[in-house]
């Protein structure tokens, strides 16, 4: 993943979920609700995304989420595909149950299932092959990427698509100048994340060095008809007060979490931006924006 965003540590862009790196660090019920509501900040991408891979994959009978988090995806396959039967798979409970209850208020429960473990050994429970496996910035939490993918292109159906979004752009939510500190704060947070996101690969069981060219990956996991398409999400300023809660999440992970790699006036900074009661902070300033890429890339397993 040539940038670093949706790492399980920042609910920001969480998806994926316990996939072998800090699963029981973190408490899942009690971050459910926010991952939920910001996934659904996402949900504009994500239809793009599920109306392009539609184009080809028509009538699957079974699609599998892979990193499902709390279901918001997963439910949209559903609704983008009323005849397929849709398996939410994850390591957290407390998520699959939430993507339970979603499927149940969309009145997609009776073909819902959900599958509890760690990937991609968990896919072997399978009852069947999928004919649309989809892995959403779970596939990086994997020590072997490559051979994640392999078994992931294993449980494909003859014809299945195999898609996993990764890699994209930094999300951005403010100017390059705040009117307070250095100029530059994001880009700045978005370099200490890549190092820590290096560390975090690094710690990994079973780490292997890849070069993260994902369509090459998915050639070498036998896939073909191979290809790329990047999505934006573009919510412009004024900012909703869903989308300065996301901004508000992702630069509170950030201060948690990189504080001690940045410098003392980006640390000022960032308290600035959270502090709810400073009307230059995100959840008030008037150019508060929303701008994310994230990419998909699909490929098919032969017939």
């Amino acid at each position: 993943m040539a940038h670093h965003h949706g790492h399980e540590r920042k609910p920001g862009h969480a998806r994926g979920h316990g996939h072998g790196h800090g699963h029981d660090e973190i408490d899942w019920a009690e971050l459910g609700p926010l991952l939920e509501s910001q996934a659904e900040l996402f949900t504009p991408l994500y239809e793009r995304a599920l109306n392009w891979l539609a184009k080809e994959v028509t009538e699957p009978g079974l699609i599998v989420d892979a990193g499902s988090g709390p279901g918001v995806i997963s439910a949209l396959f559903a609704e983008t595909f009323p005849g397929a039967r849709v398996v939410a798979v994850d390591g957290s409970a407390e998520l699959l149950e939430r993507a339970r209850a979603r499927a149940e208020r969309q009145g997609a429960a009776d073909r819902f299932g959900t599958l509890l473990g760690e990937l991609p050994g968990v896919l072997d429970e399978l009852d069947y092959p999928a004919d649309l496996l989809w892995a959403s910035r779970s596939i990086h939490h994997l020590g072997d990427q490559g051979a994640a993918l392999a078994a992931c292109a294993g449980h494909l159906a003859p014809g299945g698509t195999l898609a996993v979004m990764e890699g994209g752009l930094p999300a951005r939510f403010l100017p390059r100048d705040i009117g307070f500190g250095r100029p530059g704060l994001q880009a700045r947070i978005d370099a200490v994340e890549a190092d820590w996101f290096d560390r975090m690969r690094a710690e990994l069981p079973g780490s292997v060095s890849v070069v993260e060219d994902w369509p090459a990956l998915l050639a070498s996991a036998g896939l073909h008809h191979i290809r790329s398409r990047t999505f934006l999400l573009d919510l412009p300023a004024p900012a909703t007060d869903r989308a300065r809660a996301h901004a508000a999440a992702v630069l509170s992970r950030a201060r948690e979490t990189l504080a001690e790699d940045l410098d003392a006036q980006d640390r000022a900074a960032l308290d600035r931006l959270l502090d709810p009661d400073d009307t230059a902070s995100v959840h008030h300033r008037p150019d508060l924006f929303v701008l994310a890429a994230h990419t998909v890339h699909a490929g098919v397993r032969p017939v």
